[in-house]
């Protein structure tokens, strides 16, 4: 059975950016609900000793929609911290950043136009393939690069319900101020992987 994951910070450490209520709601009641309906869909499904990875790998319908969403917002959640002005990558992926898309502010303007122009409900991704060649997606949905055999970076949540509280249909301000908020250290350890 899965578990609601543990937040690595406290719901209000995020405010201004994200406000404790969002949070409260988009973890709380939100991802509460998907991890409840997959344990509630997995028994006899073939999937039940699987792991996150291995189902939205595998799985479809009801069970891929579930494990997907989970998995993107744990995802999404283990790469937030406190707000930081200037906060960027380095090591490793810095150096990716910077051979493959000119600079970090380039990166950063090519990441936020796929956040803000997804249509619909999705999430924008930061994820590397194979050879370490780095991708930016745009996916609706519950999808994730998982399912185009890449491997997740770091990734933007626009659903309406990861903003709808703090910024009404602002989209483009949600996705301005998630910059402050990324842990770079984490999305590092993941590229390192």
């Amino acid at each position: 059975m899965f578990q609601l994951i543990d937040l690595p910070f406290k719901e209000d450490q995020l405010a201004p950016a994200i406000s404790a209520e969002t949070i409260a709601l988009h973890h709380g009641k939100h991802l509460a609900t998907y991890v409840s309906n997959l344990n509630n869909l997995l028994p006899g499904s073939g999937f039940e000793d699987k792991s996150l990875e291995e189902i939205v790998a595998a799985a479809t319908g009801g069970i891929f929609n579930n494990a997907g969403q989970i998995l993107n917002h744990n995802l999404y959640f283990t790469q937030l911290q406190a707000p930081s002005e200037g906060n960027h990558p380095t090591d490793e992926l810095a150096k990716a950043i910077d051979e493959q898309f000119g600079s970090f502010a380039a990166f950063k303007e090519k990441f936020t136009a796929a956040a803000v122009t997804l249509f619909g409900s999705g999430w924008a991704w930061l994820a590397s393939d194979d050879s370490g060649k780095l991708h930016i997606l745009q996916m609706p949905n519950a999808d994730n690069p998982i399912t185009k055999g890449m491997k997740p970076l770091t990734t933007f949540d626009v659903w309406e319900h990861a903003y709808y509280v703090d910024y009404r249909n602002r989209r483009a301000e949600h996705v301005a101020a998630m910059w402050q908020l990324l842990n770079w250290d984490e999305i590092n350890r993941r590229y390192r992987q």
